[in-house]
């Protein structure tokens, strides 16, 4: 049976060979909440949100007539573990090796595709996306923030966004062989500049 290790022979993370496993039935439920205000939830509700048409069927907004401005997003996700998993990815020390550089490397990857995983996000060919990491081992949580930012006729949410995420779900992955019930506790976005509606940012 092969360890439960992603570290090569040099310490680098690595993808577990699981060629000696035997194939076995396996199942996994998740569950995400997503949070909004009860007028959002309300047209959401009602198939009466943005991106959608006079018969309420989804589309891509037409952004042709828009101009293209500098845009920038800046989002958060909260992992929540126990203290001793958080000590171990601050230490690097974790089973499948380095958890921060894999989840950011993963977070940057995760941004410049993510006209191809939201079906109605407009293809977008990033300028710049980076993703930061803390670790609060006593809290137990890990804390990612991504950046991106474009000139375009449309916004940067989305990547920003998708970034966190895919780095929050790189770092379940990372150490689920500890500890099962890590939680992915928030993915919000922070602030976002740019385009017409101009500059927002998350109160508190």
């Amino acid at each position: 049976m092969s360890e439960l290790t992603h570290l090569d022979e040099h310490g680098s993370a690595r993808m577990v060979d699981v060629g000696d496993k035997p194939a076995t039935d396996r199942r996994a439920i998740a569950r995400a909440v997503v949070r909004m205000s009860p007028e959002t939830a309300a047209k959401v509700q009602a198939g009466d949100a943005p991106k959608g048409d006079v018969l309420g069927t989804a589309r891509m907004v037409d952004v042709g007539d828009k101009a293209a401005t500098d845009r920038r997003a800046v989002a958060r996700a909260l992992v929540r573990m126990s203290p001793a998993t958080a000590a171990k990815v601050l230490a690097g020390d974790a089973p499948k090796g380095d958890v921060l550089g894999t989840a950011r490397i993963a977070g940057v990857l995760a941004a410049k595709r993510t006209g191809e995983l939201i079906p109605l996000c407009h293809p977008l060919g990033l300028d710049h996306v980076d993703v930061d990491a803390e670790v609060d081992a006593a809290a137990g949580t890990v804390t990612l923030t991504a950046e991106a930012r474009v000139t375009a006729r449309t916004g940067v949410e989305m990547e920003a966004m998708t970034a966190v995420s895919v780095a929050a779900l790189t770092v379940y992955d990372m150490v689920k062989g500890l500890e099962r019930g890590v939680e992915i506790a928030e993915v919000v976005l922070l602030e976002k500049s740019g385009g017409r509606s101009g500059t927002w940012r998350r109160e508190g």
